[in-house]
């Protein structure tokens, strides 16, 4: 494989799992897009993206969940490809394939991702130059895309396109749980009620205990709303805050998908077995949260 990441002419990359690691609403814009404020990190588990140069655009979808995403017309990906393309006269079509691996509708950003990992390997593919606007690009094509172009822990604000990297962040163990039932994102915003919050203060990014210790100050103003659509979101909850070694339970973006954060792999890897035992008809899964590290 070539150092670009270029295997007998095609471009790979990653689209990993976004979670939100907490999420406050803190008001409404006239257009009715919702104002965020939270921590966002992102797993080595995701989408795999595979492009190479062909003739016109195509999207081939498969894995777990490739009967839940179109791959025609609707799909975020191939309409990040054709927004990209239109900004390079001449430059040739591409077959992209998505390996989909996270759930769908299930507050994982997954679309996001990869509409984003599409981006970043067809500009390695067209050898696009920094002047295309990629970041650009992703703004017009939904509120999370910016960040998972990015790809890396960051405090979010606005309606998610402010994003500031965090200068460090642990590669902490992570347990995703989703009980297989999807929440539409616009339902979940309309069933939520309550006060707005004030902007959250600076988050210790840099070590698991800091981290931890600040985390349990905040929340996901969607989780109410969420479980009050979907009763098993508590129950994935419940079972997390159950599980011995679970730090931290959560819902991620929207929901349904709830986390655990461990303080090991091992516990995080024994956990998923109890749970899938216990639920065998959950989607469970064990990774990481990919880590940053502070510049010299």
């Amino acid at each position: 494989m070539a150092a670009d990441g270029r295997a007998a002419g095609a471009v790979r990359e990653r689209a990993p799992a976004k979670v939100n690691l907490f999420l406050h609403l803190t008001g409404r814009r006239a257009d009715g897009y919702h104002l965020l404020d939270g921590l966002v990190a992102f797993t080595r588990f995701g989408d795999r993206v595979r492009a190479t140069r062909a003739d016109g655009l195509s999207l081939a979808v498969t894995g777990p969940f490739a009967d839940a995403v179109p791959a025609g017309e609707g799909n975020l990906a191939l309409t990040a490809a054709a927004a990209l393309r239109a900004r390079l006269p001449g430059a040739p079509g591409a077959a992209i394939r998505l390996d989909k691996q996270v759930p769908v509708a299930a507050g994982l950003g997954g679309g996001s991702s990869d509409a984003a990992a599409v981006l970043r390997a067809l500009a390695r593919l067209w050898r696009a130059p920094p002047s295309v606007g990629l970041e650009e690009i992703a703004q017009g094509l939904g509120a999370d895309v910016p960040m998972c172009l990015a790809a890396r822990p960051a405090r979010i604000s606005g309606i998610g396109e402010v994003i500031r990297p965090c200068a460090a962040f642990p590669a902490l163990p992570i347990l995703l749980v989703n009980p297989r039932r999807p929440l539409a994102t616009p339902d979940v915003f309309r069933a939520r009620s309550g006060p707005w919050r004030a902007p959250w203060p600076d988050v210790a990014t840099a070590a698991m205990e800091p981290l931890l210790a600040a985390l349990a100050g905040t929340a996901n103003d969607l989780t109410e709303a969420a479980r009050s659509l979907e009763p098993e979101v508590g129950s994935a909850l419940r079972a997390l805050e159950g599980t011995p070694g679970c730090r931290l339970a959560r819902m991620s973006g929207s929901g349904a998908t709830c986390f655990g954060l461990f303080g090991d792999a091992q516990a995080a890897t024994r956990a998923a077995r109890r749970l899938r035992r216990r639920h065998p008809g959950w989607w469970v899964r064990a990774t990481r949260l990919e880590g940053a590290t502070a510049p010299r």
